[in-house]
């Protein structure tokens, strides 16, 4: 039998009880290996499990090892809860504010944090059948439940059991970091591996890293009526983003009565009974908060441990990861990487496509490169924030010169009838012409709408192309298809205007 000792999923009641049977059953019993695997992939994430399920679908000898919970971060502490999460935040944010859409008597709504976190364990459960040991059995995939190492070029040993391959997979994803701040470790923190355990809700929470975990769960504590305090040590949340995104993020945020603090440094914890007190510097000004809890969201660390990498010559980066080539291969020819624990871009999506390419380049010496990818991402704020291909400043470094076209949602009748005015649609085209190389959509639903944006990219769809392209009214979207009309008035110069004019008034 396996032994479970990574996650610490808590509390044990059904809804948990019913994730781990799924996802880590403490019965299983790890087969013998089946001769010679075609792929063997350490790490069951998004990226080990999309490879898994891919290659065993071609009729490739699949092995699939997990030290800890098949699901990955996805399910267990990351996509899943948090979006649930966010949801029951979102619901609570309409009945605040549904006095400006006419409704009354809404101040006797309250929140019940621990069907809160109740709701958020039940959604992980249903969705975990999806991930479980028994589907990517029944798939013809041989599970491994344990510890992997490499114990030669062509082997891994799980426990007892070695493993023979012609190529195999690293996807062990990665962990939160602990921050550098003294004391905090005493004190205790949360990270996003265990903040989803609580059934108590905080009354002060203090959130360290202005990214997009942090934001995402800063926002929905505030509106579940949890007193947040968000430390960020740049000027401005989501520095990676958009800046004009970003300042509607700020913005909302300060609306919100989420108390920023920008620029300024965490350095020491202390406690004193149950409370967390939290010294920070702006400059050479030192201040403390007072909290309950503390949300650590800021860094991330490859998992590379324990992997005997360097014994089979992958080379690797303590901060960074496996280093792989844009085929996702590692030093070592036989063995590729994908996901978190390799690539920049730390996503499910991602890992997913990153997978689909290693299927092809490790069992049909195919050549699929990385850098081919148009990616879109989306921070679930709200509003959130969607992004794909080249922001302003990627655009400059590489000395491309752009046009860009606006339409803020305040001028969008969609926008205006939800209510939902806060936010813009920004696509960048190459000067001269229509050819999209960047958008960045900042409305309720952004990440459903980034999707035409990346559609247009990838199929080389112009701009004025998208101007022909019939939305339905009123939706938001639609802000979208009033650039690209914003973008063929550009093509009227004033020698074409002038001809128009007079054949307007010859045909009069």
């Amino acid at each position: 039998m396996t032994e479970y000792t990574q996650s610490k999923i808590e509390p044990m009641d059904k809804f948990n009880a019913e994730l781990l049977e799924n996802v880590h059953p403490s019965n299983w019993v790890n087969p013998e290996p089946a001769g010679r695997y075609n792929l063997v992939i350490i790490g069951a994430g998004t990226a080990g499990l999309v490879t898994a399920a891919g290659a065993a679908g071609l009729g490739a000898r699949v092995a699939l090892i997990e030290r800890d919970l098949l699901g990955g971060d996805c399910l267990n502490v990351g996509c899943v809860p948090s979006k649930s999460f966010i949801s029951s935040s979102r619901a609570m944010e309409q009945i605040a504010t549904a006095a400006k859409y006419g409704i009354s008597n809404t101040d006797a709504a309250e929140v019940d944090f621990s069907a809160v976190m109740e709701r958020v364990r039940a959604i992980r459960a249903n969705i975990s059948s999806h991930d479980s040991v028994k589907r990517f059995t029944e798939l013809g995939v041989d599970i491994f439940l344990g510890q992997a190492e490499f114990s030669a070029s062509d082997t891994v040993t799980v426990g007892d059991k070695t493993l023979q391959f012609k190529k195999a997979v690293i996807a062990t994803g990665a962990r939160a970091v602990t921050p550098a701040i003294e004391g905090i470790e005493e004190a205790g923190f949360l990270t996003n591996e265990t903040v989803f355990n609580l059934t108590e809700q905080p009354k002060r929470l203090a959130v360290i890293g202005g990214g997009p975990i942090g934001c995402e769960l800063a926002q929905a504590f505030a509106r579940l009526g949890t007193q947040v305090t968000l430390f960020h040590k740049h000027q401005h949340l989501l520095n990676r983003e958009d800046a004009d995104a970003a300042a509607v993020i700020q913005e909302q945020f300060k609306k919100e009565g989420i108390q920023l603090v920008l620029g300024c440094s965490p350095f020491r914890v202390e406690t004193s009974g149950s409370e967390k007190i939290l010294h920070y510097k702006c400059g050479d000004t030192e201040s403390s908060v007072t909290v309950d809890r503390i949300l650590a969201a800021a860094g991330r660390a490859p998992n590379i441990e324990n992997l005997n990498l360097t014994g089979v010559g992958v080379k690797f980066d303590k901060r960074q990861g496996i280093i792989v080539n844009d085929r996702l291969q590692t030093s070592n020819s036989r063995i590729f990487a994908a996901g978190d624990v390799c690539m920049k871009w730390k996503f499910t999506h991602a890992a997913d496509a990153a997978a689909r390419i290693i299927i092809q380049n490790a069992l049909f010496f195919g050549r699929k490169k990385l850098s081919a990818l148009t990616m879109p991402w989306c921070t679930y704020t709200d509003p959130e924030i969607a992004h794909v291909g080249m922001y302003e400043k990627d655009a400059a470094e590489k000395g491309i010169a752009i046009d860009t076209f606006m339409k803020p949602l305040s001028e969008v009748d969609r926008a205006i009838t939800d209510g939902r005015e806060s936010g813009f649609v920004k696509v960048h085209v190459r000067k001269g012409s229509d050819k999209i190389v960047g958008a960045t959509v900042v409305a309720a639903h952004a990440g459903d709408m980034i999707s035409e944006l990346t559609l247009a990219i990838v199929g080389g769809i112009g701009l004025g192309k998208l101007s022909g392209v019939i939305h339905p009214y009123p939706t938001q979207a639609e802000a979208i298809k009033q650039i690209a009309d914003a973008y063929s008035r550009t093509r009227l110069t004033p020698g074409i205007k002038k001809l128009f004019t007079k054949y307007l008034s010859f045909i009069r």
